[in-house]
């Protein structure tokens, strides 16, 4: 059995290991002819089977692990520095992970059933539906919108302070339960920060490749350089202009 403090210097590595490979999967993935089944407009199929659902949550899945966990290495590593000397280490890393793809996971199968549920009402209402337009011009302007609320700076400043999380919610006791909770509760607070952005990446599939890159090194940038705060509001005002241009790209007479 390895030592819990010199197994240390093995865990990074394994976790970029980890990251790379989902990376890698999703890559393949959308290679391959299955990569319909990651697309938003196959959820119609998807929602007919619940193997196909299964696939397309397994994709989910990779992607958080592929685009999120990376924008959270500082707190994971901070972790793994406080609980360096334990001999449950790893449990307790691992544990840590699994509480926030948990809620990122949450996250997905909420936006899963809004999804259906716009679907209903764009087949009953028949402007939506000669319009869809309006649905991409409005998820990218909700996005951008939500980059200058008071709520998107409060998650950022508390994802960008990864120590706040290890003090208020780590003291040593119940561990397994308190690193479930530090995980989930990092978890939330960077749902808070990023979930209009991925909301996009769940509009346009999770298996676009270029997107993915996109929106993963906006986040971490975000999240973690000392001058990535400054980047939340020309996000906001390039998205809102996105999504006035597609309204007016589609209005009779200027498209």
């Amino acid at each position: 059995m390895i030592h819990p403090v010199s197994d240390r210097r093995f865990f990074l590595p394994l976790l970029v290991a980890l990251i790379a490979l989902a990376w890698l999967i999703l890559g393949l993935w959308g290679l391959s002819p299955y990569s319909r089944y990651l697309s938003h407009h196959a959820l119609e199929a998807v929602r007919g089977s619940s193997l196909l659902m299964l696939v397309f949550m397994g994709g989910w899945a990779l992607m958080i692990v592929a685009m999120m966990l990376p924008t959270s290495l500082p707190l994971v590593m901070l972790f793994d520095t406080v609980v360096g000397q334990r001999a449950d280490r790893l449990r307790l890393m691992a544990v840590l992970i699994i509480g926030y793809i948990v809620v990122w996971m949450l996250f997905g199968a909420l936006v899963y059933l809004g999804d259906s549920i716009l679907h209903a009402a764009v087949e009953q209402v028949a402007w939506l539906e000669a319009n869809a337009w309006a649905i991409s011009a409005a998820t990218l302007m909700l996005a951008g919108l939500y980059q200058f609320t008071p709520l998107k700076y409060l998650c950022l400043d508390k994802c960008r302070s990864p120590f706040s999380f290890i003090v208020e919610h780590w003291h040593g006791r119940d561990a397994i339960r308190q690193a479930l909770r530090l995980g989930m509760h990092h978890g939330l607070f960077c749902l808070g920060c990023c979930w209009s952005l991925m909301l996009l990446m769940f509009a346009v599939g999770v298996g676009n490749f270029g997107w993915m890159l996109m929106l993963s090194s906006v986040m971490a940038i975000e999240k973690n350089m000392p001058w990535g705060r400054r980047i939340s509001t020309p996000l906001g005002l390039l998205l809102i202009l996105w999504g006035l241009a597609v309204t007016l790209r589609a209005l009779p007479g200027l498209g």
